[in-house]
């Protein structure tokens, strides 16, 4: 088994451990059904008092056969490992003497475990079965984020909750599974303070000069026509962090003030300066 296969199954089982915690901790106890098999345990817990370790794992079987068909042997087998591993993390868990029965801080907290616990399951290109499967199938024919895949899925499942609790509590499921699919992006995409620059301008040389000896960052320059003067200009793009967009704004401001600037946020940045030492061969 390689180094990244490892990382994989790792990321598995530590996202699939907070998934089980967020639900013990914050769920359970404040009664969100947030979607998913774990909302139907907790209806299935409120109505026959049954197992939500034994009613997840019994439910998880067919759904992890539709993974299997549909998503590939390889994310299957993490899937099987995610399937078992959450609703015996649940049963380990359960007694666990710290838990939060207040709506509010339940949405909100189980809420962003949750979505950081199933975050890092994908990102391990796994799955902790139940909708979790069913969501990454419905990513995989739509083209949807995972974050908004899980959350039409799951807003099937605390939408037909509202029979058996009260719609305050219905409405505080909806408000978890919102924040859930926000924090799966953010994982995911491992959102930065960095900053994507473009500029259009006219004096390149000057601004390549700025570029270069006050934030020591790389540039691409992309030759352009401005739709209005219909004049040659460049745009030139840069990505710095966020001390180095600000100071660079403060010295285009000074010195280039008709240029024409955007500062973007970059979800994650991949490339030298970023995921790789800035310099070549010695690391400073």
């Amino acid at each position: 088994m390689n180094k990244k296969l490892i990382t994989e199954y790792t990321q598995v089982i530590i996202g699939a451990t907070l998934v089980a915690l967020s639900y013990n901790l914050f769920l359970l106890p404040s009664k969100l059904a947030a979607g998913g098999i774990s909302g139907v345990s907790t209806i299935l817990y409120e109505m026959y008092a049954l197992s939500p370790a034994f009613t997840q794992f019994i439910i998880n079987l067919p759904i992890f056969v539709i993974g299997w068909i549909a998503l590939g042997k390889d994310f299957s087998w993490k899937t099987l490992l995610g399937t078992f591993w959450v609703p015996f993390m649940i049963y380990l868990t359960a007694d666990f003497p710290y838990t939060v029965s207040n709506p509010v801080l339940g949405a909100i907290y189980g809420g962003i475990i949750l979505g950081v616990g199933l975050g890092t399951v994908y990102k391990g290109r796994g799955s902790t079965g139940g909708t979790a499967a069913i969501a990454q199938v419905v990513k995989k024919f739509t083209g949807f984020s995972s974050g908004y895949s899980q959350l039409i899925v799951d807003g099937i499942v605390v939408i037909s909750s509202i029979f058996v609790f009260s719609l305050e509590l219905t409405l505080f499921a909806l408000m978890c599974i919102y924040i859930t699919s926000k924090t799966i992006d953010v994982v995911q995409l491992q959102t930065s303070a960095s900053k994507l620059i473009m500029i259009i301008t006219e004096n390149e040389e000057n601004i390549h000069r700025v570029i270069n000896d006050q934030i020591d960052r790389g540039l691409t320059k992309v030759r352009t026509v401005g739709g209005y003067s219909n004049q040659d200009k460049t745009m030139i793009l840069c990505v710095a962090d966020q001390q180095e967009a600000v100071k660079l704004k403060s010295i285009l401001q000074d010195e280039e003030p008709a240029s024409f600037v955007v500062f973007i946020n970059a979800s994650e940045v991949l490339g030298r300066g970023f995921s790789l030492d800035k310099y070549y061969g010695q690391k400073f």
